[in-house]
């Protein structure tokens, strides 16, 4: 079969489409034929019906990926396919990594509940969502939903910008992308034999899995292929430059020893290879390379949010969130850079975080002044979270109201972790909220009451405006949208409550210069 079409469509679809979609689930087992094969899952306790490691598509390296369907076949959905290969962690990794998994509450297609497509974070070099965190069980069986999770082609597999050099590879600085729409094409075909509606699928996605998002909102093979989202602390405002991403590119090839008018010996060394170049020296950001969506003019013709908010994704109901101390996630309150903050020296230490050029030790100054009750620990993480990992996501806020849409909500995660206090509302904290697995491994919330209760309410809003188009929650303040120069903000806390510009000033002190993508 061919693979991503521009026009959203998987080429063969149409041959397969007068086949009948029978959902059988006969006593402990569960069996659902689609157009693309018969899987067979497994059924919980409950009822609730699994379906792991289903394969979308086959990625041959450095290409556009291909359609894969076994009309007819069963195949079994019992375990999570590999991972994409990463270098770190003890999951099963490989380049055929196109998989993803299935939750939901029954399969007859006269259900067609809301569907919910989770794409995990991790920038756009690492991640997975085969762990219990993203575990979609509880989120399916509490709001009636179909949750699938997606795994896709990272780092130099999925965004290794080659099309300059050789004409063979004019997709591959999009392919993670081109993964993730041929994902969602795989859903629009065969999730209403799961249960789900393919006219209602939302698309949430925490830090780079958010990006992605946020990126697939500006690429037109995209279109019509999601009708609501969410990004939860990640944001695409600007993609890499095609020339940046050239000379990335030609910085990863002299790391392996590949000559850029020869690139045969990329298809043929093991891919243990490929990923032991990461490493290698980014030429314009200094540390290990950076890979991301490319603007080439192909896939990509614009920047998702630069100038303005792209005008396909206006009309999408769209959630944009972060957490009040995003980089307490990353930057560990017991390291070296940490430990030891004085006033003297805040401003040298916090420099480094920063994205966006402007004075550290104006800014400190700025800070002390405006929260005189602050240690440099706290001014430290707060000014990082302001200048760095926040301010794309109020640009995007803005940048869609300016533009007259009228269907954005904004979120700011306040809750203080209960079980490790030192992180406050950390980076990730919304990933267990949002699936309501309070007590996996990486999650920052604790399963008190208090948790208990924030989450039904942010699962609840989710899956609201997957369902209706708006953030509606039991429990959840009224959620105004995201207007100027009202910048209403919903704070997940206990209590949530909306607040206007919650954060004004830091907004505008660090608007007072440009925000730079990394990457860009």
């Amino acid at each position: 079969m061919s693979g991503v079409s521009r026009r959203g469509v998987v080429a063969g679809g149409m041959a397969l489409a007068a086949m009948p979609l029978v959902a059988r689930a006969a006593p402990g087992e569960a069996v659902v034929e689609t157009r693309a094969g018969r899987f067979e899952g497994d059924r919980l306790d409950g009822g609730m019906l699994r379906f792991r490691g289903i394969r979308y598509g086959n990625a041959p390296r450095f290409r556009a990926p291909v359609a894969h369907a076994t009309p007819g076949v069963t195949v079994p959905a019992h375990d999570y396919g590999p991972i994409c290969p990463q270098g770190k962690g003890d999951q099963r990794a490989s380049e055929d990594c196109l998989f993803l998994n299935v939750w939901t509450p029954g399969a007859s297609p006269a259900a067609k509940r809301p569907v919910m497509l989770y794409i995990h974070g991790g920038a756009y070099s690492n991640g997975t969502v085969t762990v219990p965190l993203n575990d979609g069980a509880k989120l399916a069986a509490t709001e009636d939903v179909v949750v699938v999770t997606v795994n896709h082609r990272l780092n130099a597999l999925g965004y290794l910008y080659l099309a300059r050099f050789d004409p063979r590879f004019a997709d591959s600085g999009n392919l993670g992308q081109l993964d993730l729409i041929l994902a969602l094409q795989w859903v629009r075909d065969n999730i209403a034999a799961f249960g789900g509606d393919p006219k209602r699928v939302f698309v949430f996605g925490q830090s780079g899995g958010g990006a992605k998002i946020a990126t697939l909102m500006g690429m037109p093979a995209a279109k019509g292929l999601f009708h609501s989202a969410a990004t939860m602390s990640g944001q695409q405002v600007t993609a890499s430059g095609p020339m940046n991403a050239t000379r990335r590119a030609q910085a990863y090839l002299a790391k392996l020893g590949v000559k850029q008018d020869n690139l045969q010996p990329l298809l043929d060394m093991p891919v243990e290879r490929l990923v032991d170049a990461l490493d290698a020296t980014d030429p314009i950001l200094g540390g290990g390379v950076y890979f991301g969506p490319v603007l080439d003019m192909k896939w990509l013709t614009r920047h998702p949010f630069w100038p303005d908010a792209n005008p396909q994704s206006l009309s999408i109901p769209m959630i944009l969130g972060n957490t009040h101390d995003e980089t307490r996630a990353f930057i560990d309150p017991n390291s070296a850079k940490v430990k030891g903050l004085t006033w003297d020296n805040v401003a040298e230490r916090m420099a480094p975080e920063l994205r966006m050029d402007l004075l550290p030790e104006w800014a400190v100054a700025q800070y002390r002044a405006h929260f005189p009750q602050d240690t440099p620990e706290q001014l430290f993480y707060r000014a990082t979270t302001a200048g760095r990992s926040w301010p794309g996501q109020w640009l995007e806020a803005d940048a869609r109201a300016a533009a007259g849409a009228r269907s954005t909500w904004v979120y700011q995660v306040d809750f203080q972790s209960p079980t490790k206090p030192e992180r406050g509302a950390p980076h990730t904290m919304d990933i267990a909220l949002a699936f309501g697995t309070l007590d996996a491994p990486g999650s920052f919330t604790g399963t008190g009451a208090a948790a208990q209760k924030l989450s039904a309410q942010v699962m609840g809003a989710f899956a609201a405006l997957a369902r209706t188009g708006r953030p509606v929650a039991k429990g959840l303040p009224a959620w105004a949208p995201y207007t100027l120069p009202n910048r209403a903000t919903m704070v997940f806390d206990a209590p949530s409550r909306l607040v206007n510009d919650p954060r004004k000033w830091e907004r505008e002190l660090w608007g007072r210069v440009p925000y730079i993508q990394p990457g860009s």
